[in-house]
């Protein structure tokens, strides 16, 4: 009997623990389909959103696209828009003048010429492409006058260098003809690395510029001139073409060259301007420097202390075809000589007037061994007018009147 009681217990025991394990088998199974059902709805909701970001994504890439295309279609539009009116091809780089036998697109040739009343009428001036006019020591301007489209046989009076004149030459890559300069600012002529022509070297030892054609100290020698009707120092001349010829012989490459001016045609009659006269007041009323515009010849003829800017050998005047005025800072050194301090770099407002109007705008350049960059106030580059360009280096508005 007792043991029947044992084996009724022992089905029983076995029963219940089989419930138990069913029981706790369904728990498991329900929580495993639980977090499956969980995960799959998650991993759905993250692939919806995973695409609509993606979506997103495509749209805004689309659109910006879209934009860069279009900015790049209006920036090639506005380039070509304002190429269409510049002139390229076979063309000087000075003067945008059409090469021929008589116009030649030579290295750029930078020659001081002097401006005191004692030297004038200067020598050659009419045949430069450009002439930068700055001030110097007492007020007085000198020239950088630079030729590449013609050679003429005579140009000067030839004088003394200084460190801005020799930085703004430096901006053509030019051979740098001068008569010799203060003996602490050969040294800058060296570092500035110029090709340059000089009858007078540095004796100081600073640095290692020599005299490199003869003074002929008077009358005409081979390599320059000095004309007896003249007191010196304002009797200093030389002929160009045997200052390309020595340049050739100390071995400096009589081609290349760079320029800052991009060109156009001339604006038709009916659109030129009537700003009919420009007046800068660089120093005293000897240096004072007009332009009068001939609208019918759309050409500016120079005029400085009061009289007309001749040409000593043809009788003419002086006259061009774009004038420019670079504002910059220029002060006195404070030394003995009192020689001025002018900056060629950085950048400042700007003048071009050219067809009877005037354009307001910029220039800039990071280096003396930079051609300058001539811009309108949009900054959109100046297209100049084939021919002359004469510019003028001065401090503010207040010397300009027009």
């Amino acid at each position: 009997m007792i043991k029947t009681s044992k084996n009724k217990k022992s089905k029983f025991e076995s029963k219940l623990c089989f419930a138990k394990v069913s029981k706790l088998f369904l728990i498991t199974a329900l929580l495993i389909f639980l977090l499956f059902l969980f995960s799959f709805v998650s991993c759905k909701s993250a692939v919806s959103s995973a695409t609509t970001t993606t979506e997103q994504i495509l749209k805004e890439t689309q659109e910006e696209t879209s934009q860069s295309e279009q900015t790049e279609q209006t920036t090639a539009q506005t380039q070509q828009e304002i190429n269409v009116n510049e002139i390229t091809g076979n063309i000087n780089l000075l003067s945008g003048l059409e090469l021929s036998d008589k116009v030649q697109n030579n290295r750029p040739m930078a020659i001081m010429i002097e401006n005191t009343p004692d030297a004038r009428p200067q020598s050659g001036l009419i045949y430069a492409d450009v002439v930068f006019e700055v001030v110097d020591e007492a007020g007085i301007t000198r020239f950088v006058s630079v030729f590449s489209s013609f050679k003429p046989d005579i140009v000067g009076p030839v004088r003394s260098a200084r460190p801005y004149y020799a930085e703004i030459a430096a901006g053509f890559d030019p051979i740098y003809v001068f008569w010799g300069t203060h003996p602490s600012f050969y040294i800058v002529v060296q570092n500035l690395g110029l090709d340059y022509l000089s009858p007078l070297g540095d004796t100081s030892g600073v640095s290692s510029i020599t005299g490199n054609f003869v003074d002929p100290g008077q009358g005409e020698g081979k390599d320059a001139i000095r004309d007896s009707s003249r007191v010196a120092p304002h009797n200093a001349y030389v002929r160009v073409p045997r200052m390309y010829e020595i340049a050739q012989n100390l071995g400096y490459p009589i081609e290349g060259g760079q320029s800052p001016f991009h060109f156009k045609n001339e604006a038709a009659l009916e659109n030129r301007g009537d700003i009919t006269d420009i007046t800068i007041n660089i120093s005293s009323a000897s240096y004072k420097v007009d332009f009068k515009y001939d609208k019918q010849t759309n050409t500016y003829l120079r005029f400085c202390g009061g009289s007309a800017s001749m040409d000593r050998e043809t009788g003419k005047q002086i006259t061009v075809n774009n004038v420019i005025v670079l504002f910059t800072d220029i002060k006195n050194s404070g030394d003995k000589e009192g020689h001025m301090i002018v900056r060629t770099t950085q950048g400042g407002d700007a003048l071009f007037f050219m067809d009877g109007n005037v354009i307001e705008g910029t220039w800039n350049r990071t280096s003396a061994l930079e051609p300058f960059e001539f811009k309108d106030k949009e900054g959109k580059k100046i297209l100049t007018n084939i021919g002359q360009t004469w510019v003028i280096m001065t401090e503010n508005i207040g010397k300009v009147d027009y």
